[in-house]
């Protein structure tokens, strides 16, 4: 029988002060669910926070058969191994944990012993409740991770304006609009661009076509995955993709999204021409884009799109900014790489993409793991203004993308289901865990298929991270 482990990442010291035992039913409750729908149930129980603490399912089993007081403290970015039996009579239990927060409001949770992991929102037992937490549950280890997940659609707002915005853990998604009806190996994501901001997407990987190269005065960039569009019943259109993305940040004005654009597709476009389109007729206004050629800190790339390009920089432009040229820089990598520092130092890349059979997926999860540890080494330097003397980390891209074409069990859809829940995992178990060096970032981490049936429990593990850069503020 496995004792209860609780890691707290979220800012706020919580102290668990009481625990129940009820008798399962064979209808789970509206709490921790399976690894094959991690957050179901989490948007509805979210916009329910102050509802009845407890479940239909379990007052219909009147009384529970434990009721004890403890009185156990978990501080911010700490963990406690407890003495708490997740069963005492058998598998078929329900552990429910109620939290106080300093001030004494209380917050409940349901922990089932299922298989896997699976996550849920603590239920507020007052109203207006100040705060809002996930838990996510390995049953597997009996590990409990909290987080704070109040604003995702604005949760940069934490964090002080003169954090390196590499610095930051950020949630992206590979192939950001591929969530229309196309070929299995097109497709990457489960929901559109508007879904993925509100829930804490914060950084998009774009493939493009010139429709018209040629011309100047013509603005169509077609959304493309390889050679492929991204949709089977009809062109898409970056147009569109930057209009939801800007109307998204008036609305969230303490946030920004860095957008990472490439050239593909058919056609005889080049990079030089694809650069003169986006300065142009997209990010020529430095009130709506970053384009300055490094890596800026949060208060100055608020409201705006960072551009970080993944083309060659037609002649014109490599003027711009002084000299310096224009938009991060990050023309190329190694491809199939492990680990790749981009020329010029601002991007460095895991992106082990061929995974050709089902038994590499679990070489990508280390590679992906690796680099969510090398992220979390570096420590920021937070101060006001430009850093001149030491400019910051670069930004660490962690594709968590592969794919093969030929084989079904390695199409984006079925990697992602075992690579997401692989990272839920180490994110809550060993990231940035005490005794660990540096903030604990996760740096940027690019997945598919985030928010499949409301599941977006790595996006909000990826935010939660960014509590060390909270409390030092």
């Amino acid at each position: 029988m496995a004792a209860l482990t609780i890691r707290n990442v979220s800012p706020t010291p919580l102290t668990l002060k009481l625990l129940e035992r009820y008798e399962s039913l064979s209808t789970p409750s509206p709490s921790l669910t399976s690894v094959s729908g991690i957050t179901a149930n989490l948007t509805n129980l979210m916009s329910n926070a102050t509802a009845s603490p407890t479940s239909p399912q379990l007052a219909s089993n009147a009384e529970s058969f434990t009721h004890q007081d403890v009185d156990i403290r978990i501080d911010p970015l700490r963990l406690n191994t407890t003495e708490i039996k997740t069963t005492e009579r058998g598998p078929n239990e329900t552990l429910r944990l109620t939290f106080e927060v300093d001030g004494g409001e209380r917050y409940r949770l349901d922990v089932p012993p299922l298989k896997g992991a699976g996550s849920a929102t603590l239920t507020a037992l007052t109203p207006n409740p100040a705060f809002q937490f996930t838990a996510v549950y390995l049953s597997n280890s009996a590990f409990l991770t909290i987080f704070s997940t109040s604003h995702m659609g604005s949760w940069m707002r934490d964090l002080r304006d003169a954090t390196p915005l590499s610095a930051l853990s950020i949630p992206g998604t590979h192939n950001s609009p591929t969530c229309h009806k196309a070929l299995p190996s097109v497709r990457c994501q489960a929901v559109g661009i508007r879904a993925q901001l509100d829930n804490g997407v914060r950084f998009f990987d774009i493939r493009v076509q010139p429709e018209a190269p040629e011309d100047p005065g013509k603005d169509g960039l077609v959304l493309v995955h390889g050679v492929f569009p991204i949709s089977l019943t009809g062109n898409k259109y970056f147009r569109g993709l930057i209009e939801e993305t800007e109307a998204f940040l008036r609305d969230n004005s303490s946030e920004t999204v860095i957008i990472s654009l490439k050239r593909e597709g058919p056609g005889k476009a080049t990079d030089e021409q694809l650069s003169k389109i986006v300065k142009d007729h997209y990010a020529g206004d430095n009130g709506k884009w970053w384009t300055e050629p490094r890596i800026p800190v949060l208060g100055e790339a608020r409201g705006k799109i960072v551009l970080v390009r993944r083309f060659v920089l037609d002649e014109s432009l490599k003027g711009e900014w002084g000299g310096q040229g224009w938009a991060i820089n990050a023309e190329s990598w190694a491809y199939n790489t492990p680990d790749c520092e981009c020329p010029g130092g601002k991007v460095r890349v895991q992106d082990f993409c061929e995974v050709l059979e089902t038994e590499n997926i679990d070489t990508k999860i280390k590679y992906s793991s690796e680099h969510l540890d090398r992220a979390g080494g570096c420590c920021c330097v937070i101060a006001d203004g430009r850093q001149e003397d030491q400019g910051p980390a670069p930004f660490y891209f962690n594709f968590l993308s592969a794919s093969n074409f030929w084989k079904v069990g390695c199409w984006p859809e079925k990697i992602a289901a075992k690579l997401n829940p692989a990272m839920v995992e180490y994110l809550c178990k060993s990231h940035g865990v005490e005794g660990k060096e540096g903030d604990g970032s996760t740096g940027i981490v690019v997945c598919d298929w985030v928010g499949e049936g409301g599941d977006w429990d790595l996006v909000r593990c990826i935010v939660g991270m960014n509590t060390k850069l909270e409390l030092r503020g």
